[in-house]
């Protein structure tokens, strides 16, 4: 890491990331790699390397596994009562948010998310955890059944060891929203982060072993998705696992699974549509979708992507949209006035920047050109964002580009608007925007995705099922009961009166 960057940094982030190779957390203990298997993880904003981590291997990965397998049968975690494992991860929750500016800047400088998002972040993970440490102590796990001539009951119990693949655009958040629920109702875990963004878990996983929770309950693996991840989703040693990523990937990690029949939850990519009609308050209806596209550079699966126009108001909304995105601050993620930063990679700048190009080639109206953009003194990766328009059957409309780019297309009534928004592979979330409430409530009932949203896009309120279904996802969603309930096995019992 730069010398002229080091003194951004807060003291205890830079001793985190100079204090030598970063290796992964197993059974409490740091687990180092050969010299041949480390990589290098960058500052998206500036393109230099800010730390070099180990990557872990197949036999590292089956030590993590049975450390929690033995984490979940000789401590005492899967015993206690719900009211102390929730003391335990309030302590947690204490622990993370006592340390919320470290941990907000090892996010933005590892994911090149700005640093204010990167604390919301951190807060994201903190509540998710007091959440369900709140929510275990109120689900009844043992519930009467009413059975003729038997006395029967139904009894919940964790299942185990569980594993958790997570993606580079959220690192520390959906760390929380998935192993909050498998930690409440008394299981195990085994993190394997993203190659890209693996510094918030490695330290996650340091905080674990440092406020006393028991060894073996907490375990990190960072590693390349082709070792690491695969070692992870084909071990038959899980009771369950969750995949956040790519439908690609997804499916991938799916057939692995069903291999050794563990149950797996996938939450994958989107094409979300945003419905507008002519009644919508318009101005506030393109400040928001403009934030929405352009909140960690567009980098976020349930984002709204296709833009679908009542055509009354077509070409105002065209215009102001673009006059709107014109005016966003791109910079350094760590600089308080940068308004969007960088995407995550070099990879991620050209996938973005290919798809304009593809989208072009296919027809598309280059309504804000987008491309590459230079922020002085840095040589980041960063991004104009872009808005296309026309057909919807454009590869940039169909696929998912993980980047700040919209598309837009008219539409003539309400019926082709919910036609529109629902031809597509993918269903994650839709919005729709209104004045009128009625219209609003019908047609989010009339989409097919998992989630609707109504006057906003990207709302994730605990207590709320999220999910997907198609290309979107399938096994379950996160942050509900249902959630909860997904991290227990179910036990009849029953006996003859």
């Amino acid at each position: 890491m730069a010398a002229q960057r080091t003194s951004d940094l807060l003291p205890e982030v830079r001793d985190f990331l100079t204090s030598g190779r970063l290796g992964g957390v197993i059974d409490g203990q740091t687990v180092v790699s050969a010299d041949e298997h480390l990589f290098a993880t960058r500052d998206p904003g500036s393109g230099e390397v800010i730390a070099e981590v180990c990557g872990l291997q197949g036999d590292d990965v089956d030590r993590a596994v049975q450390a929690a397998q033995r984490a979940f049968v000789q401590s005492s975690w899967a015993r206690l009562a719900p009211a102390e494992r929730a003391a335990a991860l309030h302590r947690l929750a204490d622990a993370v948010e006592g340390r919320k500016a470290i941990l907000a800047q090892i996010e933005a400088l590892d994911c090149g998310k700005l640093l204010p998002q990167a604390a919301g972040d951190v807060q994201n993970f903190v509540d998710t955890m007091r959440y369900f440490a709140d929510l275990s102590q109120h689900v009844q796990q043992r519930s009467v059944l009413a059975v003729a001539r038997h006395e029967a009951w139904t009894s919940r119990h964790p299942w185990g060891p569980c594993g958790f693949i997570v993606p580079w655009n959220f690192p520390f958040l959906l760390v929380g929203w998935g192993i909050a629920p498998a930690l409440a109702a008394g299981n195990t875990v085994v993190i394997k982060p993203a190659e890209d963004t693996p510094l918030s878990a490695i330290y996650l996983g340091r905080l674990a072993k440092e406020i006393g929770l028991p060894d073996g309950l907490i375990n990190v693996v960072p590693g390349l998705g082709e070792t690491a991840g695969a070692a992870l989703a084909s071990h038959p040693g899980l009771r369950r696992l969750s995949f956040t990523g790519s439908p690609e990937v997804g499916r991938l990690v799916a057939e692995a699974c069903g291999r050794n029949l563990v149950p797996v939850k996938l939450e994958l990519g989107g094409k979300g549509a945003a419905v507008v009609f002519e009644d919508t308050e318009l101005d506030d209806t393109v400040e928001k979708l403009v934030q929405a596209i352009t909140f960690h550079t567009g980098q976020v699966c349930c984002d709204a992507t296709r833009w679908l126009i009542h055509r009354p108001i077509y070409d105002r909304f065209v215009e102001a949209s673009a006059q709107r995105m014109k005016q966003v601050r791109i910079g350094y993620q760590l600089d308080r006035q940068s308004q969007m930063g960088p995407v995550v990679s070099q990879k991620q700048r050209e996938r973005v920047l290919g798809y304009l190009q593809r989208g072009v080639q296919e027809g598309a109206e280059l309504v804000l050109e987008g491309g590459p953009e230079q922020v002085p003194g840095r040589d980041g990766f960063f991004v104009k964002p872009a808005l296309l328009a026309g057909s919807l059957d454009n590869v940039a409309a169909r696929e998912e580009i993980f980047g700040p780019v919209a598309y837009l297309t008219p539409f003539q009534d309400e019926e082709e608007a919910i036609q529109l928004a629902n031809a597509t592979d993918y269903g994650l979330a839709n919005s729709v925007w209104t004045t009128d409430l009625s219209r609003a409530a019908r047609v989010a009932d009339a989409m097919v995705a998992g989630n609707s949203w109504i006057n906003a896009h990207n709302l994730f309120p605990h207590g709320v099922p999220y999910a997907g279904v198609g290309k979107s996802g399938m096994g379950g969603g996160v942050l509900s009961v249902l959630t909860l309930l997904d991290y227990w096995r179910s036990l009849s019992v029953v006996r003859p009166l």
